[in-house]
């Protein structure tokens, strides 16, 4: 017995040593391997942090990097405005350049590089032509016809309306393609006062409107042209020769060659136009009445307030119509300001009925915060003959740092109504456009995005439009076109709305901003407490209303010249001219004109 239990007793000593023993190991191990992990985070955690400061002295680098870049450009831009200027004033400069443009267009050329890095951002917001392929153009070697061409185009370089001959190929209805024509008429202004050389803190004003609708801010006339919108939404018509000669087309192919043109005109006074126009009051008219020189009669009303929406309708003797409504939306986005113009162009041509009609593309305001301000347009624009189905695609070409292609280029394509490609349009929308006819089409190799090029073999070019010189000391006057200059003329019997009334922009034209910027606040204030007064009577009325239960819904603003029609073409409603401005104009009668200024 004594034998048994010491065999037991054996045994359990063994085995409940044995026991221990492992849980010892195992414990042991536990605590390994928690050391082995503590150390590896200590270790993951050190190399983590030694990156974290690696890739913060790296971003700071960047960021010193970026403000040194610039500075130096900055600097570049001041020196070259400088040597420009110099270069203007030298005595050999009037004798040896003719043409005054080109000097201007090269003024931004190196001062827009400053916007480099963040081109791939801005060019975000633009869409490309997906559905167009690639295309290149090889011009016909047809000799004769290119001595001709150059010979002409040699003497367009100048840069003059009156070498508006290049008609090589076109046909016998479209060979007049002279400037504007030469009659008696009422002598224009051709200047106006120097703009002020005031100074202002731009990001004091400028930091609390990121995001923000900028027609809703109350800006100071320092960032104001003395123009309205009314008048730059005129400026279009400032080559409508070509909606002039385009009347006088059989061809309604080679019409939409000049439509196109007329499209891309409306830009190139843009170019340098940076300060923004007056935004017009509710109910604020402007017209143009130049039947005498360019046959045509314009008016204007702002027809909204918010969002500002402004109606437009242009009648010529010379064979068309034009009308519109554009509403401008527009946003701040702390280095760029984007201008989105909203609603459709209508141009219908008397004699054959055709009707086109377009859109307006995006412009930018780059170099908000620094550097010196310059405008780019990009986008497309589909100008559509409602008539024949014919179509005109054409493509703003949105700028880039590393691009080699030609700044502000504008290229497009003229197909009938089965989609058959007939003219090749190119050109810069600051400067010219031209037309080559395609002869013969073929499919080419791959572009670089994959797209298959289409290689149009063209007759020799012709010059559809180019732009007129601006007038002597034109960057010391906005930078206004010779037009631009007459639009804020003051005229005899012009309705009691027009702009050419509007003291705050008379007194900004006359250099005397201070006293602009009360009446511009007086203005703003006068036109806030009419629309408080219109809503107090919009809600008593419906307040009556609901009582008599007549189920008649309260009208608010309605415009005097302009009414609201379904557009047949479009399907949306807009605004159209119901007619009795000029004969109201004829009786002097404006009584039933509010009294907004």
């Amino acid at each position: 017995m004594w034998k048994q239990l010491f065999v037991f007793t054996a045994a359990f000593t063994h085995t409940h040593t044995h026991t221990h023993t492992q849980r010892l190991i195992c414990c042991t191990l536990h605590q390994l391997k928690s050391y082995t992990d503590v150390r590896a985070c200590r270790d993951f955690l050190e190399l983590a942090e030694s990156h974290s400061r690696r890739w913060q002295r790296v971003l700071q680098h960047e960021r010193e990097q970026r403000t040194h870049l610039e500075e130096t450009i900055e600097q570049l831009a001041k020196q070259h405005n400088s040597l420009e200027r110099a270069w203007r004033e030298a005595p050999t400069h009037t004798s040896n350049t003719p043409d005054t443009t080109s000097t201007h267009t090269g003024v931004s050329e190196r001062s827009r590089k400053e916007e480099a890095s963040d081109e791939d951002e801005d060019t975000e917001y633009f869409d490309a032509m997906e559905d167009s392929p690639a295309f290149i153009t090889v011009t016909a070697t047809d000799v004769s016809q290119h001595r001709r061409s150059q010979s002409n185009l040699s003497g367009a370089s100048g840069g003059q309306p009156s070498d508006w001959n290049l008609e090589q190929h076109s046909s016998p209805s479209c060979n007049d393609l002279s400037g504007r024509e030469l009659q008696t008429r009422r002598r224009r202004r051709s200047r106006i006062p120097d703009k002020p050389n005031y100074s202002l803190n731009l990001w004091s004003i400028m930091k609390n409107c990121i995001g923000k609708e900028l027609s809703k801010i109350p800006m100071p006339v320092n960032f104001n042209e003395p123009l309205s919108m009314l008048q730059r939404l005129t400026e279009d018509l400032e080559y409508s020769e070509l909606l002039d000669k385009a009347a006088r087309c059989e061809n309604s192919l080679e019409q939409m060659c000049l439509v196109a043109a007329f499209s891309v005109s409306s830009y190139s006074t843009t170019v340098h136009r940076t300060a923004k126009p007056f935004n017009p009051l509710l109910g604020e008219t402007y017209e143009l009445d130049r039947l005498d020189d360019y046959g045509y009669r314009s008016i204007c009303e702002q027809v909204s307030h918010h969002p500002p929406a402004a109606a437009h309708h242009v009648i010529s003797q010379r064979g068309w119509t034009l009308w519109q409504e554009i509403t401008i939306a527009s946003k701040f986005r702390g280095k760029y300001l984007s201008i989105m113009p909203l609603g459709a162009i209508h141009l219908q041509f008397h004699a054959s009925g055709n009707h086109y009609m377009w859109r307006k593309v995006t412009s930018t305001v780059h170099n908000i915060i620094v550097g010196k301000l310059w405008i780019d347009q990009s986008g497309d624009i589909d100008v559509v003959n409602h008539r024949t189905k014919e179509t005109c695609q054409l493509k703003f070409s949105p700028y880039s740092y590393f691009s080699r292609e030609v700044p502000r280029k504008v290229t497009g394509v003229v197909a009938d109504s089965e989609g058959q490609a007939h003219y090749i349009l190119s050109g810069t929308w600051d400067d010219r456009m031209e037309s080559a006819k395609i002869v013969q089409s073929s499919r080419g190799s791959n572009s670089a995005e994959g797209k298959q090029k289409t290689v149009y073999q063209t007759l020799t070019p012709r010059l559809l439009w180019k732009k007129y010189p601006l007038p002597e000391n034109a960057e010391n006057m906005y930078f206004f076109s010779s037009l631009a200059l007459t639009l804020n003329e003051e005229e005899d019997g012009v309705c009691v709305t027009d702009s050419r009334l509007r003291p705050d922009q008379r007194l900004m034209e006359e250099g005397r901003w201070d006293e602009a910027n009360m009446e511009k606040q007086r203005l703003e204030e006068k036109q806030r407490a009419v629309r408080r007064r219109r809503e107090a009577e919009a809600s008593d009325a419906m307040d009556q209303e609901c009582e008599l239960d007549s189920g008649h819904e309260y009208e608010g603003y309605k415009p005097l010249w302009f009414h609201q029609r379904m557009d047949p073409v479009t399907g949306e409603t807009s605004f159209v001219y119901k007619g009795g401005y000029w004969e109201a104009k004829d009786r002097q009668d404006w009584n039933m004109c509010p009294d907004i200024f």
